[in-house]
């Protein structure tokens, strides 16, 4: 909440730009000066600064809301609580869909469709609401240089041909897709840190990261010291910043991640990703299965990330190359509910390689 804006905050205009010719521009930056260091910038006299101090406290500190109150707002208006994904199956699992207002991790192997996973999800959120999507634009942060305009349209039109049946439509689907590519952990936060007045003025109802493992394994290697707590430090900010905006302007906010796998007894089993050092949960993760076992397979960045996300999916190929599972490790309501399906090629385009027809079996537990 200190992230949020002092145009926010109900202060004037005049104010605003007062404060901001001095780089403070978020509730966070005013409430970190003392009496003395406000009076100068503002211009105030004592009990003005006090007014003021009151007022932009009161703006970012949560509001009190009761657990009766969430659940009657949910129910009011189910549909806007979660961004369907058009996988019956996994959106039973979800109780509708990726939910709003929440941080939804999905890791994968490399090659098992996580971006375009992200992209058929762009889609959605671009449809109107009567169509099962969120109306609105998105801001999608491409940190790999792996999001693909072509694959965009390619979707779009495979997977709802009825209403992308013009090159209209689908430009202006693809207008509502922002794309930024940031590749570095600085340039990854800073434009997280900006994403407050973009998501006012462009109507943004998705935020997507691909990926969160891409820039942290690229600019710190925990062998050398301090490089931890430095990641650490860059993961919790960032992901305080991504709940507040999912949090405030109640969207579903989608990083991708990569897996982490430690020695097994077979020969042929390597930590493939990341090294088993430069994760903390590996000692402590559980695998895909549940069990621990030598071969434990579990989401990269450590455990300081995965209390950060809300809901993790890992996707994976299962026994053979034309079948995939999707898992949902976390977050699930009812913990007994498992769900097994087919698709064929025209409800899953999305993660057909080569013309291969995959089998998505959703667990839960």
């Amino acid at each position: 909440m200190a992230a949020k804006k002092l145009r926010r905050a109900q202060l004037s205009l005049e104010m605003c730009g007062r404060l901001s010719r001095y780089q403070i521009t978020t509730c966070q930056d005013f409430l970190c000066l003392s009496l003395l260091e406000l009076m100068k910038v503002t211009g105030q006299s004592y009990y003005e600064v006090q007014k003021l101090l009151c007022k932009v406290s009161r703006a970012c500190a949560p509001k009190m809301q009761t657990a009766y109150e969430m659940k009657l707002k949910k129910s009011v208006n189910p549909s806007s609580a979660f961004l369907s994904t058009t996988l019956h199956s996994l959106d039973g699992v979800l109780h509708g869909g990726v939910p709003c207002g929440s941080l939804t991790e999905i890791t994968s192997p490399p090659g098992c469709g996580k971006t375009q996973f992200c992209i058929m999800l762009s889609v959605l959120a671009t449809l109107p609401v009567s169509m099962g999507g969120l109306d609105g634009a998105v801001i999608y942060i491409d940190t790999e240089s792996a999001f693909s305009a072509e694959r965009l349209i390619e979707i779009a039109a495979n997977r709802f041909p009825t209403y992308f049946d013009s090159d209209e439509k689908l430009l202006c689907m693809t207008r509502s897709i922002h794309l930024y590519r940031e590749l570095t952990c600085c340039c990854v936060l800073k434009r997280i840190m900006s994403l407050e007045e973009e998501i006012i003025s462009k109507k943004v109802k998705l935020i997507i990261i691909d990926s969160v493992a891409s820039v942290v394994r690229k600019e710190f290697d925990t062998k050398l010291q301090g490089n931890l707590a430095e990641r650490s430090n860059f993961l919790t900010r960032g992901a305080s910043v991504l709940k507040y905006l999912a949090e405030e302007f109640s969207i579903p906010v989608i990083l991708t991640n990569q897996i982490t796998t430690s020695l097994s007894s077979g020969p042929g089993i390597r930590a493939d990703l990341v090294s088993p050092a430069d994760d903390l949960s590996l000692s402590e993760g559980s695998s895909v299965s549940g069990k621990r076992d030598s071969g434990c397979v579990t989401a990269a960045l450590g455990n300081t990330w995965s209390h950060s996300v809300n809901t993790r999916l890992i996707l994976q190929y299962h026994d053979l190359p034309t079948r995939q599972d999707i898992g949902l490790i976390s977050g699930c309501q009812n913990p007994s509910e498992s769900s097994s399906n087919t698709f064929s090629n025209s409800s899953l385009p999305l993660l057909l390689t080569g013309g291969v027809v995959p089998i998505i079996t959703i667990f839960c537990w």
